[in-house]
């Protein structure tokens, strides 16, 4: 499919869904932190130029201060400016943590009752300047929640219409299976997508939320593709200065050795750090999306040229070779 700007955006299935996303999505944690509002809308607008319909937020993005939805704020800024900025994205947000409202009292702090959960997402649809969320995230397991609670509210503002879909972040893979299981004998819907942690060096949902997800049909969202920034050349070439420094530590020795190999790969192959790491992502058949962060326009466009890195399977079994895969349970850890 052909993206509304200059590139050729690829687009997906959101896991079982029938939605279809863009396969790169915008994570909005930099606005208003590392991004102004101003250079935060600027990156939108590129965004939807750049043909991707897919923004990620949460209640507590954007916590310079105290909480205060200042991210979601943001967003809703840049949708009341119209042009029908809000019926082209495909928006998420979170609840879970506490955003320090005075009303919450002992509810205050994180957790997924019903009772927070149907007062949070009224304040994130206030903030965002929306009548309703395409994609709600529990962002956190609740150890103290039974899935007959939440179902309960998650259900119900489905058939409010407040919003499409559920999704769940940070979950293992027994949490979410378990909560899809419930769902089932409820018959609804369900999970449609968890959102976790997923990189190149950062490879340990292969062992089984990735085969479970994949069972499920739940699509999967990867934040920190670029393993918080280590897999990018910023953080290579200061490895190296202070390598000729003679400063690294043991861990950070054993890391260098490492983010050699895989620079030298990249060099080789003419693409840079950044974007292979993306491609990477883009290559493994679980994942539906990688969430791009961006705090200026520059590093959005850049990113969007992953989608024309095409790895061969001797360029992924040799990023294997660097980045060893953790395997499937419970083959990986026993017979």
């Amino acid at each position: 499919m052909t993206g509304w700007g200059n590139w050729n955006m690829e687009y997906t299935h959101l896991g079982r869904t029938g939605l279809m996303v863009s396969r790169l999505c915008l994570g909005t944690m930099a606005f208003g932190n590392s991004a102004s509002a101003e250079e935060s809308f600027r990156i939108m607008d590129e965004a939807l130029d750049l043909g991707i319909n897919f923004f990620d937020s949460a209640d507590n993005y954007g916590k310079a201060t105290n909480n205060e939805g200042i991210t979601e704020k943001i967003l809703g800024r840049w949708f009341r400016q119209g042009g029908g900025r809000r019926q082209k994205v495909v928006l998420t947000t979170k609840v879970h943590e506490e955003m320090h409202d005075p009303n919450d009292g002992p509810n205050s702090p994180g957790g997924l009752s019903a009772y927070k959960v149907r007062r949070h997402l009224r304040a994130s649809m206030e903030r965002l300047g929306t009548d309703h969320v395409e994609l709600y995230f529990m962002h956190h397991i609740d150890r103290n929640c039974s899935w007959e609670e939440m179902w309960d509210v998650f259900e119900q503002l489905y058939r409010d219409g407040l919003i499409d879909y559920v999704g769940t972040s940070n979950f293992p893979a027994w949490a979410f299976t378990m909560g899809q299981e419930r769902a089932n004998q409820r018959h609804f819907f369900g999970i449609a997508a968890e959102e976790h942690i997923y990189n190149l060096l950062t490879r340990q949902a292969e062992q089984e939320v990735l085969p479970a997800a994949r069972k499920q049909g739940i699509g999967i969202m990867t934040w920190s593709p670029l393993a918080g920034g280590r897999l990018t050349r910023v953080f290579y070439e200061k490895l190296c200065a202070r390598a000729e420094a003679g400063s690294l530590s043991a861990a950070d020795t054993a890391l260098f050795a490492l983010l050699r190999q895989y620079h030298e790969f990249c060099q080789d192959l003419g693409v840079t750090p950044e974007n292979v790491g993306l491609a990477w992502l883009l290559h493994q058949p679980a994942v539906t999306c990688p969430i791009v962060g961006a705090s200026e326009v520059g590093q959005l466009t850049s990113s969007l040229k992953a989608l024309e890195c095409k790895l061969t399977p001797e360029a992924l079994a040799q990023l294997d070779s660097i980045f060893p895969k953790t395997g499937e349970a419970p083959e990986a850890y026993a017979w």
